[in-house]
């Protein structure tokens, strides 16, 4: 049994690794500060005497004995991290520095996920690992852009200085259960939009395109990379290579609801990404043969069996 610290673990992507990683037998410590993570993430999780919640910005330092720490901590979505952006990089590094302090202390292994924003609105098509990106550094999107390549630096540069054993991960677009229907992500927009009846909003023209992967398969890819041969330290893309334009996502999420919601065209946001794909070649070779196993359309269904159930509720 391994004792897990998991910053962000109530939050989307936090929640699930939580469940997973306790089903495997370890026992789990979910750190979070509510921002955007909720305790109905992982309510179902608090009767497991393996599983402990600890209310922690990771702004803050935070001393623990674990084996392994997963630094999920910080704001996603363009509506949450753009409402505090200062809150925002400051969570990306100093949340960095302070989990990388406390992994040097206790000899544990840590893994960043980072994201495929440090691409920016890419120049090369796919991006793989190697591709430096192509980031506005005083944008709208630069706290978070930034915060996260900042972090990668700054594991570098503990695994480089300091022998610590890191992980780096960029994560693709994610969707699934447990995701914040007012987040402002596109997946969650649509699905919230089409089951309440409203207009379907599309920036620009609807041609701009995304790679959509479900939860279990980020999950699987992450485990994997924590799990990973000793000196391989990433960055490697979790993502899925499946290309989606805007207009095909919207679609499909109308003809899934049975919704008779319209499409509606708003103005493009400020250094919005036209293209987003990962190359993952890296991840196949490294990480025993991954790649995303859940098709869209699947994984489309059981978000919004999630989100329609939701809406039951309130």
């Amino acid at each position: 049994m391994k004792r897990v610290l998991i910053t962000g673990g109530a939050g989307f992507v936090g929640s699930h690794l939580c469940e997973r990683l306790l089903k495997e037998g370890n026992e789990v410590i979910c750190l979070d500060n509510y921002f955007t993570g909720s305790k109905k993430n992982i309510e179902h999780l608090m009767d497991n005497h393996y599983f402990e919640l600890v209310r922690h910005d990771v702004i803050n330092p935070y001393m623990i004995e674990v084996d392994e720490i997963y630094n999920l901590a910080c704001p996603a979505s363009p509506v949450h991290y753009q409402y505090n952006p200062i809150k925002t990089i400051k969570t990306s590094v100093m949340g960095a520095i302070n989990m990388l302090g406390l992994a040097k202390r206790v000899g544990a292994k840590i893994l960043q996920a980072s994201t495929s924003e440090v691409y920016g609105d890419p120049a090369v098509h796919p991006q793989p690992e190697t591709y430096w990106g192509n980031v506005n550094p005083i944008g709208l999107r630069s706290c978070y852009d930034e915060g996260k390549r900042c972090a990668e630096t700054l594991f570098m540069d503990y695994h480089i200085q300091n022998d610590v054993n890191i992980k780096i991960i960029r994560i693709f677009n994610t969707y699934g259960p447990n995701m914040n229907p007012n987040d402002g992500r596109v997946v969650s927009n649509f699905i919230m939009q089409a089951l309440q009846g409203k207009d379907i909003t599309i920036f620009g023209d609807g041609t701009q395109t995304r790679s959509f992967q479900y939860v279990d398969d980020l999950v699987e890819g992450t485990i994997r990379m924590m799990n990973s041969r000793d000196g391989f330290t990433g960055p490697v893309n979790i993502g899925n290579p499946v290309e989606f334009t805007m207009l095909e996502l919207a679609n499909n999420v109308i003809k899934l609801t049975n919704s008779k919601s319209k499409l509606v065209h708003m103005p493009l946001p400020q250094d919005d990404p036209l293209q987003r794909r990962p190359v993952i070649d890296l991840a196949k070779k490294e990480l025993n043969g991954w790649e995303p196993k859940v098709h869209l359309e699947e994984g489309l269904k059981k978000t919004i069996t999630y989100f329609d159930n939701l809406l039951k509720h309130v």
